[in-house]
């Protein structure tokens, strides 16, 4: 159905939905629900996104009849998780009632109290099997749906038909046993998502009409300005104004050590004040703080469906008809043309319905996404989708751009050489004047150069940026060029024998030389350097320790380029690449190496990103651009946390492919069982419910403990 703007569009939080099967089922329902427009559960996050035309209480009640627990996203989030588990989970109540009345049953059994041996199995089966029940009425009612609630339900009604009622109770409080241990275990994993949307304080000091006021932070605007003390956590994101401070950053970027911030540095929401006061102009409302954004994306990454999850969603398909056809068959056929017992093969057919239910298998891979997403979140890493996690960790190549990558990011002009009759304070104001309106890393280094000659520029008019060239700007009518000498030599054909010496003997040291000059003549040089950033030489000794290749795709110079692999040792280099050269560079590796991981900084490296097998950016707090482009974002300007991101990778492939390895083995041989009547009922769900919690269990080794 197409969206419409008029329709209502609402998040709730899910409790109890620890099966990913019937997550998809209660999907189907909600979205054949008169009035819903689109329904989409996000099993990872345990959240459910309607967009509607009908009351909030309608979709509330479809929720709890298939016997969920469901509240709106605001109200949810005020809930103590913990009161909210014990407390409201009528289930956790029931599975006790139901445990405490099968120990009476089995008891009074032993002690010959056949009276009330049966009424206590039958209490310990009404009390286990209320919700499973009622669910299942609900799924048959609402699309004749056969979800394990209505398997589980036949297997006990029927089990209770033939006399079994020590089976059918035992099996109905294992059944729900496993259903609360599997919504505490699922809930463990979600905390480290919902752990993010507790990062940022639910209230803010803001200064209005000279008097401090306490409000929500929803209250605050643009541009309010925020009181923040020691200690405090940062509500906004914002520009200092006022104070110097010591501010951890952890919760956003990763980084162990706190960054000093002063007047005109940028802070984020979730991030704590450390030792100053701080009075912070806001840039962002709530909804668009980068911890926002981060919440917003991880939750969308738990959507995403890894290659090994489609496989599993496609075998689910078929496993669980055939399976449920082949209960029929035992249950029919044996004693109608085999003189078989009906009750023995009724039995065994009860059994194979009970292990048919596919959870194990369908929740193998989920489990172990949110789990390596959020631990990775938690590190400072945003990873876009499962896919990407399966990928990052199976590549043959890294290529990664020089500047802001490899390097600072922060280059500083070391040396200005005027040509001819000019002096070096008029190379650097032409130059400052035409670089006034680029963005580029070394026109900030040209500027700041010009602010220490205290020289007092204007912007060009006609400003031209020449990609991945230069830069063009008219000043008094005449056009100057601050490009690279190659520019000036092939292009505007600028015959300068000085000129190819000096950059040359630049070029050797291992500095970026840009040229200043018109079509008539050249009037300098300017040598700017950059240095390489403390981690990358161990990154790179990490990743080709592990059989990674590494490779620097840079637009700078061949000599410049050279020294910087030489320092780094690199495998290779590529050196004088326009972007689109990139993304060619990009397809050869792609050639030589299989999978191949592009790392920028998410700006200028956007195409090479875009078509590299994983995009990965550096320095995303605070960039949009990054967060947009990439398919990971390293949220701290360290590329130490590569290797961290591919050991996670790895990890999480190998769980994954142990949990569906499991999953089929368990399912596969409990079927086999099932033949020689070995496999009993109490055995079916404790196969079922083990191997569901048993992948949990293994997912959830990804929350931590991953080394670099």
């Amino acid at each position: 159905m197409k969206s419409n703007d008029n329709n209502k569009k609402d998040t709730f939080i899910l409790q109890g939905l620890d099966c990913a099967d019937c997550a998809a089922k209660l999907e189907k329902k909600l979205n054949s629900l008169k009035g819903v427009e689109v329904a989409s559960i996000n099993f990872g996050a345990s959240t459910l996104k309607v967009e509607h035309t009908i009351d909030v209480s309608k979709i509330i009640k479809k929720v709890e009849e298939a016997g969920y627990g469901i509240s709106l996203r605001g109200e949810a989030q005020q809930q103590n998780n913990r009161a909210f588990f014990s407390i409201r989970n009528y289930k956790l109540l029931h599975t006790a009632i139901s445990g405490v009345f099968l120990l009476l049953g089995i008891v009074s059994a032993f002690l010959n109290f056949e009276n009330i041996t049966l009424p206590f199995y039958i209490a310990a089966i009404l009390a286990g099997g209320y919700y499973p029940a009622r669910t299942g009425f609900y799924s048959l009612k609402n699309g004749f749906t056969f979800d394990m609630n209505v398997l589980m339900t036949i297997a006990v009604v029927g089990a209770a038909a033939i006399g079994e009622w020590l089976e059918a109770a035992t099996v109905i409080f294992l059944f729900s046993l496993g259903n609360t241990l599997e919504s505490y275990t699922m809930e463990k994993t979600r905390q480290s998502i919902r752990s993010l949307m507790n990062l940022a304080p639910k209230e803010a000091t803001v200064r209005r009409d000279d008097s401090e006021v306490l409000l929500p932070v929803e209250d605050i605007q643009l541009g309010d300005i925020v009181v923040i003390k020691p200690g405090e956590k940062i509500p906004v994101d914002g520009e200092i104004i006022t104070g110097i401070s010591s501010i951890n950053q952890a919760p956003i970027t990763g980084e162990s050590i706190p960054v000093r911030k002063e007047k005109g540095d940028k802070v984020f929401a979730g991030t704590i004040n450390q030792n100053g006061y701080l009075e912070v102009k806001t840039l962002k409302l709530v909804k668009d703080t980068t911890l926002a954004k981060i919440i917003e994306m991880v939750e969308e990454a738990q959507e995403q469906k890894a290659p090994s999850q489609r496989f599993v969603d496609v075998f689910a398909k078929y496993y669980t008809p055939a399976v449920i056809g082949l209960a029929v068959v035992i249950a029919a056929v044996p004693p109608l043309f085999f003189n078989g017992h009906f009750n023995e093969w009724f039995y065994r057919a009860l059994a194979l319905l009970v292990v048919s239910c596919p959870c194990a298998l369908v929740i193998s891979t989920p489990v172990s996404i949110v789990s390596a997403i959020g631990n990775a979140a938690k590190n400072g890493v945003l990873i876009k989708g499962g896919a990407y996690l399966e990928q990052a960790g199976n590549v043959g190549a890294v290529a990664f751009d020089k500047t802001g990558t490899l390097t600072q990011g922060e280059p500083e002009v070391k040396d200005v050489i005027a040509l001819g009759a000019n002096d070096e304070q008029e190379v650097v104001k032409i130059a400052a004047v035409v670089e006034a309106g680029s963005e580029h890393h070394l026109a900030e280094a040209i500027l700041k150069k010009a602010k220490e000659y205290q020289i007092e520029y204007a912007p060009c008019n006609d400003f031209v940026s020449i990609t991945g060239k230069g830069v063009k700007g008219n000043i008094e009518g005449i056009d100057y060029y601050v490009a690279s000498p190659r520019y000036f030599l092939e292009e505007l054909k600028v015959q300068n024998s000085q000129l190819q010496k000096e950059v040359e003997k630049l070029q050797r040291q291992g500095k970026t030389t840009v040229v200043v000059g018109n079509r008539e003549k050249v009037l300098g040089i300017i040598a700017i350097a950059d240095s390489v950033r403390e981690n990358s030489k161990k990154t790179i000794q990490k990743l080709k320790k592990a059989g990674i290749a590494t490779i620097m795709l840079t637009g700078d110079n061949r000599k410049t380029a050279a020294a910087i692999a030489s320092e780094l040792e690199l495998n290779d280099f590529e050196a004088e690449l326009l972007p689109e050269d990139k993304v060619n560079s990009i397809k050869e590796l792609e050639r030589k190496y299989g999978n191949v991981v592009m790392v920028g900084d998410g700006i200028n490296d956007a195409p090479a990103l875009a078509t590299a097998t994983v995009g990965i950016a550096m320095g995303g707090a605070g960039t949009d651009t990054a967060l947009e482009t990439a398919d990971i974002v390293l949220m701290a300007d360290d590329p130490g946390k590569l290797p961290f991101t591919m050991n996670l990778s790895k990890k999480a492939l190998k769980i994954i492919k142990q949990n569906i390895a499991f999953a089929l083995v368990i399912k596969l041989l409990a079927v086999a069982l099932v033949f020689p009547g070995v496999l009993n009922l109490w055995l079916a769900i404790l196969a079922d419910t083990g191997a569901s919690l048993a992948v949990i269990a293994n997912g959830m080794r990804l929350l931590g403990g991953i080394r670099d």
